[in-house]
């Protein structure tokens, strides 16, 4: 067990802490080729993302696609319709999707699935020794799944020990956040952590590639604003106070502040953006609340390919950030905030926007998976991945 849970009195900040978490692992193991994954739910928008971004990835190599029944036993080239803006690697293309089970599936599984069949599929799984880095809502508010940001709150990942699958096969689920809560809660983790919140309202305008493939139909979001998108405003409440919790030793005590999320589908193709409003716990200045964005690199030093070095980024234009011009800083893994100024209802308010399909979705997992890895929590996994034997 690594020494790095928070205490309920006198909590370490989370800078202090990444600095206490043991060396990085993967590089002590010397391995001469990436570590094998599979992903689930292959042929959709999030599967698609997975496939783009790990396709260079020094440490993962993708070796099993797996997606629906229809797509089983397809050359994946001709079982998915690619939508990204770059080309379908070869490799991958040629590459046959396989029964979207845990039988001949590499140990560490990267899972792309709609709520109810993630539901089902992710815990076959990791009963089967399989390390599920998971995008799905199904199991982010269940008490002994980690809901993660490694920048924000690495210490949930010790509520893997609690899981029954770890204990029985070694296997577990970890998640990454809602797409219109992660950028959220990197903006507020470092003001929230040197000046305490009471209270968050947030308004969101969201890009229609967060409804996935085919999404939101033309004639209805074209010229037009949504403002309701199902679940997605009780998602943003609850994940946000969980993800700025702290681990107590077994379990996170979610943040004790209220919020409220109103969440709206705009006709922007990528990029969140999100018009927020904080209220402190201790009072702070425009330069104070500045300089805790400009200083928050509580990842420096671990070297995970994904994470940027920025997390988050401040733009000084009164009329920036904007989706088109700033979601792929830090290569689309970084938060962009500008407009802090004066609340006349809270205390301050401020405009965030963050690339939703990379940070907010697939971006995220991956770099979840870089520090599980870092810690030494796909140690066995890798162990049995690359020796061919079974868990």
């Amino acid at each position: 067990m690594c020494g790095w849970s928070r205490k309920v009195a006198g909590p370490i900040s989370l800078c202090w802490l990444i600095l206490l978490l043991p060396p990085v692992k993967f590089h002590e193991t010397n391995m001469q080729k990436p570590l094998q994954i599979g992903i689930l739910g292959a042929t959709g928008m999030v599967g698609q993302r997975f496939i783009q971004l790990l396709e260079h990835h020094p440490w993962f190599e993708v070796a099993w696609l797996a997606a629906s029944d229809r797509s089983s036993g397809k050359r994946f080239g001709d079982a998915v319709r690619w939508k990204l803006d770059t080309q379908l690697p070869r490799r991958i293309a040629d590459m046959q999707v396989s029964p979207a089970e845990p039988a001949g599936a590499p140990k560490v599984i990267f899972a792309a699935l709609d709520a109810d069949i993630a539901r089902e599929l992710e815990p076959k799984f990791a009963a089967a020794g399989c390390a599920v880095v998971s995008n799905s809502s199904a199991f982010r508010m269940h008490p002994d799944v980690p809901l993660v940001i490694p920048e924000v709150n690495a210490e949930h990942l010790h509520l893997i020990e609690e899981q029954s699958w770890r204990k029985q096969s070694g296997g577990f689920i970890v998640t990454n956040p809602n797409c219109s809560a992660i950028g959220l809660v990197m903006a507020l983790r470092p003001v929230e952590e040197r000046f305490g919140i009471e209270a968050i309202f947030v308004t969101t305008m969201q890009a229609v590639s967060g409804a996935g493939y085919p999404g939101v139909a033309s004639l209805d979001i074209l010229g037009n604003v949504v403002p309701y998108i199902k679940n997605e405003e009780e998602k943003m409440e609850e994940e946000t106070l969980k993800l700025l919790g702290r681990f107590d030793g077994h379990a996170v005590r979610p943040l004790a502040a209220k919020m409220s999320a109103h969440c709206n589908r705009v006709a922007v193709e990528d990029g969140h953006t999100e018009s927020v409003s904080i209220k402190l716990r201790t009072q702070a200045t425009k330069a104070e609340i500045l300089t805790a964005w400009k200083e928050f690199a509580p990842l420096a030093g671990q070297q995970l390919p994904s994470a940027p070095p920025q997390p988050v980024e401040w733009v000084e234009a009164d009329d920036r950030p904007q989706p088109r011009l700033d979601r792929m800083r830090g290569n689309g893994m970084a938060a962009t905030v500008g407009r802090l100024r004066p609340c006349g209802l809270l205390d301050w308010k401020f405009t965030v926007v963050s690339h939703n399909t990379i940070r907010g979705a697939a971006g995220a997992a991956v770099l979840n998976a870089e520090l599980l890895l870092s810690l030494g929590k796909l140690e066995p996994t890798l162990d049995r991945t690359m020796t061919g034997t079974s868990a």
